[in-house]
């Protein structure tokens, strides 16, 4: 059921250019033999999840997520440093790719709110589900109430969360509004709101190339992925939020929508052999 509160893009395929870097066609294939050797390793992995503690379960995981990286010839550079375990948070960011959710968790495992097609996805919806994400349904706004409920729980119960609130994915050059809804979960389980930017280059440049959107399958966005020469994947870890600054849910959304903006504005793009020390690089 299509309703007002359902996100929507203007994305499409035409946003997606053609003029991107390639490789031989040959080290696409062996890109896409790699992801599929991490699926069924990532099968074998998930029946030692129960017995390797929670510390092992996040080695295990992040590995997973890093050999997803590697796989699709993806280089992971992160700026800023997510907090450790132990202290609940609601960590947001704008949603281009598939791989937005891979990159999140190759730096730091985590739970997440994800639409519930995702479950069904090969791997990714195994992991994540394996994870103990939330699933909310888009189409059906009277689940809405109880999604948010069992969000606020976990987070008062120490755990991060990963919440994509623009609710759908956009081409990467701009982003959507960040949706308030889910924001209110922090709000009840008196958390601190953790923004993260992640912003997809190539050649020194912006690249709308990973976009995930449009009518086309995740399959067909794994191919075009790993077609890619030289694709790197940056993530800035910005400033909490803190619990009470904010006075409702919309003021706390926009808080963290513009701090968001402030990285990913074209003024702000750091020059290629500019990176900060900061800068930690963990998957070629």
């Amino acid at each position: 059921m299509i309703h007002p509160w359902m996100p929507t893009s203007p994305c499409g395929t035409g946003c997606l250019g053609g003029q991107d870097a390639t490789v031989h066609r040959l080290l696409r294939i062996l890109r896409v033999t790699a992801v599929v050797a991490v699926v069924f390793l990532s099968l074998v992995s998930l029946l030692f999840l129960p017995f390797v503690g929670g510390r092992g379960r996040n080695w295990l995981t992040r590995a997973i997520f890093r050999a997803v990286l590697l796989a699709m010839g993806v280089r992971l550079v992160v700026h800023g440093e997510i907090p450790g375990p132990g202290r609940g948070a609601l960590v947001v960011n704008n949603h281009t790719s598939w791989l937005d959710i891979v990159a999140v968790n190759a730096v730091r495992p985590m739970r997440a709110v994800a639409k519930k097609d995702i479950a069904s996805w090969p791997v990714l919806g195994w992991l994540v589900t394996a994870a103990g994400s939330v699933y909310v349904d888009r189409e059906n706004i009277r689940t809405l109430p109880g999604t948010v409920a069992r969000l606020a729980d976990s987070l008062r119960g120490g755990s991060m969360v990963n919440v994509t609130p623009e609710g759908t994915t956009w081409c990467g050059l701009t982003h959507g509004r960040f949706r308030s809804a889910l924001f209110q979960a922090a709000i009840d389980g008196g958390v601190p709101v953790l923004p993260i930017a992640l912003r997809f280059r190539q050649n020194g440049g912006t690249t709308t190339a990973p976009a995930f959107i449009g009518d086309e399958t995740i399959i067909d966005s794994v191919r075009r992925t790993a077609a890619l020469k030289g694709l790197v994947l940056e993530v800035h870890v910005l400033a909490e939020i803190a619990p009470g600054r904010a006075a409702d849910r919309r003021e706390l959304a926009t808080l963290a929508e513009r701090a968001v903006d402030e990285v990913l504005a074209p003024a702000s793009l750091p020059a290629e052999n500019h990176w900060t020390s900061s800068v930690v690089e963990v998957a070629r």
